[in-house]
């Protein structure tokens, strides 16, 4: 130990300074310099020391499902068939639209246990108003979407405004919501909806022209590479560390690579699955809304400290009930797909596992349980997973409580990474 010899304050104290931590203590410097400086070897440097800090961000979750489609194509070489990833891609939607939704709740450090049942509530509403009363399907549509978001802010409003534990506000909502649509549904229990209508075809509608799928990739490439170029040369100009242009050019390439392989799978199939492109439309918004507006920085902030949020002028009731509002519209939404993708409402909607894999595509996906870290792409990258391990099972005739079993032991090692994650940036000195 040594003694700072600066001059304390009236009534202060000398620090204490201890030159080991000081030693170990890990420096942040921006990836964009290390790149700008070093190149290729920046790459590795900022790598090494991510690692080292415990802040790996997607790249886990990216190997972990690397290594599943290798494991199951191994064993089924039906695994990698445009026929089976093109189903993946729509079965993963109305669980990733849901998941979009509890990310922002994460966000918080909260959670809204009653996501399932409400997406069940969207699909009784919209197969009541329209099959039982002959409401215009667009319009019971927007109705079921907007009975979401009054729901999400009335969780919010309880847990903001009252003071009531999130958790137990949720799960009140859970079995009240419930019921509700099981009251909706009424004796019968189970209302089928037309197959050609809107809600049918969220699911089951293709792109089936080749130019559909390799033009939105095309477009996904350039508005990528605008972006980060633009964003670049304000940052130049800003006279802050920017990412080169060949460091731009790879990633592009990169993104370019994943995209039209995807877009030609999906060719080999029925075509681009209107499900999934809606799904990307809305990762796009939600993201820009998280990382480029101020509301999303708000999120941030009261995800890392509720005390300094509001002693900074945050308005935190109204930012909870409106995180609350956007869950409960994704719930909606999702229950929409759900209902497309059975054709009916019944009383099985939002019950059974979905839940639970809506919480473990966020988390798995790299959206932390403390709050203040994620991103909404992070449900797609977990429901990828999640779906994904599901249909390998299947294709093995793995019995469903086996699926279930290591579903939950890929949720345990999620949390538990999170968990070393955070005692890691705390050693490292960047929590």
């Amino acid at each position: 130990m040594s003694i700072d010899k600066t001059p304390a304050p009236a009534g202060g104290r000398h620090r204490v300074v201890n030159p080991d931590a000081a030693h170990d203590a890990v420096t942040a410097v921006d990836p964009r310099l290390l790149v700008r400086e070093q190149g290729f070897g920046g790459y590795i440097a900022e790598f090494k020391r991510k690692l080292h800090a415990g802040d790996l961000g997607s790249i886990p979750v990216v190997i972990g499902l690397i290594l599943i489609c290798a494991i199951f194509q191994s064993l089924n070489s039906n695994f990698l068939s445009a026929q089976n990833l093109s189903n993946i891609a729509v079965t993963m939607v109305a669980t990733g639209m849901m998941a979009v939704g509890i990310i922002f709740v994460l966000l918080l450090g909260e959670i809204d246990l009653s996501v399932g049942s409400v997406s069940g509530v969207s699909g009784a509403i919209v197969a009541v108003l329209t099959v039982t009363h002959g409401m215009n399907e667009w319009l019971a549509v927007v109705v079921a979407i907007v009975s979401g978001a009054v729901i999400g802010a009335l969780h919010g409003f309880f847990f903001a405004r009252i003071g009531a534990p999130a958790f137990a506000v949720t799960l009140a909502g859970l079995l009240f919501w419930l019921g509700f649509m099981l009251q909706l549904l009424g004796s019968q229990g189970t209302i089928n909806l037309d197959g050609d209508g809107i809600v049918g075809k969220l699911t089951t509608y293709y792109f089936s022209d080749v130019a559909a799928a390799y033009g939105l990739a095309a477009l996904a490439v350039a508005v990528f590479f605008v972006s980060a170029f633009v964003d670049s040369r304000r940052r130049d100009a800003a006279g802050i560390p920017s990412r080169p242009l060949g460091d731009i050019v790879f990633r592009t390439v990169l993104l370019a690579v994943v995209a039209f392989a995807a877009a030609y799978m999906f060719n080999q199939y029925k075509g681009l699955p209107l499900a999934l492109v809606l799904f990307l439309l809305v990762l796009v918004v939600t993201d820009f809304v998280l990382r480029r507006t101020a509301y999303g920085r708000k999120i941030f902030a009261l995800g890392g400290s509720v005390e300094a949020s509001r002693r900074a002028g945050i308005n935190v009731t109204a930012v909870r009930i409106s995180v609350f509002a956007i869950a409960g519209t994704f719930a909606a939404v999702g229950g929409l797909f759900w209902a497309s993708k059975i054709a009916a409402a019944n009383q099985s909607a939002g019950a059974g596992d979905l839940l639970m894999n809506v919480i473990a595509a966020a988390v798995i996906g790299g959206t932390s349980l403390f709050g203040g870290r994620g991103r909404t792409w992070n449900a797609l990258l977990g429901v990828m997973v999640i779906v994904s391990i599901q249909y390998g099972l299947a294709l093995e005739g793995i019995a469903t409580p086996i699926q279930y079993m290591i579903t939950g032991g890929v949720l345990l090692a999620t949390v538990v990474i999170d968990s070393v994650t955070r005692k890691t940036q705390k050693t490292a000195g960047r929590a």
